[in-house]
């Protein structure tokens, strides 16, 4: 009778359609086809049409404290606006103090470049400048997310034939509601309560159910200890649905990651944009009562069985965080590949553990099949490599034909980083605990502040681990 059933169950789960690779594909091709990029670019400072911000770098020789008075009106001549000036002295053997170096960031017409430079030639020697780096816009803060709700709508209900809730408009208005939802939260707000109905309930119960009797032979140790803690603790049972306020406090305490309400599957960069804010976009709603095993589209059965427990694991928390961060600023076929990255880890992703393979992805451990199928001895199991995973096809309309497995997360986390240090950028960003914002590291200052913080926390642990020992 059990085979029966998980072979009824296995039958149900070939169809799925959700891929955030087969979106960050879609945002590439149609930016090459616009020759757009998928976000507003923006300069670091912001830009008059005609006016171009960059920074001039020039020597004095034999200054005097009237120089700078008196060839200021080089830049005023030229209508240029100074932000920023600095010297010191030349560091030469045969200076004697009097030469300076000089660094000047202003703006000026763009037309006014040419006769601005040629104009410090004349009084001054070594003139170079650079211009000001573009800096693609992605959000820095937690409240910035409020603006990321760039949705993929090609499998809601509204929107796909072939949606089991296509035909069904009561279901289609309980979506509506959902998504309202979502889309009036904004940062700070409590996270929406919702009531679920009986039939949800009951959706809800066949999937926690059914899913329940595979976890213990098939899902790895940090999964188990975490869903054993949300059961004990936070409303994890058959009948009833957990509450993401909830769910968000437990995360919160453990991992530093939080919720917030998604009203459907959002674009590849605008998610992978949340994870580097350690947030994760959950939805609220339930898959279509006829299809209980399967759904085409991500929702609270996915999230919560899926993706909850193993955030709350400090290693895989980190690992999501980083996919996130690499992501930011980044072009759109890297985002096609980190996409590719997170649908093979994040998603589908294996282990191995005391000897055993075990799943830790999401889509992995919110479908019976796919999770039975993963641990068969039917697909080809690869170890991570993010070089080879980042190109690797896959597959929406069936199971994989390929798994990679991490030999665990430290080594998969520190795999990740070196892939992430690898792709071209103009600026290097870090992420502020303290804050809970990204930071661009655009100056030496910034870099030693950064430096200073962790120095400072290695003195602390040095400490405590003189004590300990």
């Amino acid at each position: 009778m059990k085979s029966e059933v998980g072979a009824s169950l296995c039958a149900q789960s070939t169809s799925r359609r959700q891929s955030l690779v087969e979106d960050a594909r879609k945002e590439r091709e149609v930016a090459e086809s616009e020759s757009l990029a998928p976000e507003p670019l923006a300069n670091i400072e912001d830009q008059e049409e005609g006016s171009t911000t960059f920074n001039l770098m020039f020597t004095v020789r034999n200054s005097s404290t009237s120089w700078l008075s008196n060839n200021i009106k080089v830049f005023e001549k030229c209508e240029a606006r100074i932000y920023h000036i600095e010297t010191r002295p030349v560091r030469r053997d045969n200076n004697k103090g009097d030469d300076l170096e000089f660094f000047v960031k202003c703006k000026v017409q763009t037309s006014s470049i040419g006769a601005l430079i040629t104009s410090l030639k004349r009084v001054a020697v070594d003139v170079k400048t650079t211009r000001e780096e573009k800096l693609p816009y992605f959000p820095r803060k937690v409240r910035d997310l409020d603006t990321c709700h760039n949705l993929i709508n090609k499998f809601e209900p509204n929107f796909d034939q072939d949606h089991p809730g296509f035909a069904d408009e009561e279901y289609k208005k309980r979506r509506a509601y959902f998504a309202e939802l979502a889309f009036n939260y904004k940062e700070g707000d409590v996270l929406p309560r919702v009531e679920y109905t009986a039939e949800e309930t009951a959706t809800w119960r066949e999937v926690y159910k059914n899913l329940s009797s595979l976890y213990p032979s098939h899902a790895c140790k940090q999964y188990l200890n975490a869903l054993q803690q949300l059961e004990k603790y936070f409303g994890f049972r058959e009948d009833f649905i957990p509450q993401l306020q909830d769910v968000s406090h437990f995360l919160k305490e453990r991992t530093g990651f939080q919720l917030r309400p998604a009203a459907g599957l959002l674009s590849a960069r605008n998610f992978l944009a949340c994870l580097a804010l350690r947030v994760f976009p959950s939805t609220q709603y339930l898959r279509h009562p006829s299809s209980p095993m399967h759904s085409p589209e991500p929702d609270c059965c996915h999230e919560l069985l899926g993706h909850i427990p193993m955030l709350a694991d400090k290693e895989f928390a980190q690992f999501s965080q980083d996919i996130g961060l690499a992501s930011l600023g980044v072009s759109d076929a890297d985002i096609e590949k980190l996409a590719t990255l997170y649908w093979f880890t994040i998603e589908f992703g294996l282990c191995k553990q005391n000897g055993s393979i075990k799943a830790y992805g999401a889509g992995l451990l919110s479908s019976y099949g796919e999770l039975m199928h993963a641990l068969s001895n039917k697909p080809v199991l690869r170890p991570f490599d993010p070089e080879v995973t980042a190109v690797q096809p896959y597959q929406d309309q069936s199971f994989q034909p390929v798994y990679f497995v991490s030999d665990n997360f430290e080594d998969a986390k520190a795999k990740l980083r070196i892939y992430a240090m690898k792709i071209k950028k103009p600026f290097s960003l870090r992420y502020d605990p303290f804050t809970c914002s990204v930071e661009v590291l655009d100056s030496p200052q910034k870099v030693k502040n950064a430096l200073n913080q962790i120095k400072d926390e290695l003195k602390s642990l040095c400490f405590a681990l003189d004590k300990v020992s």
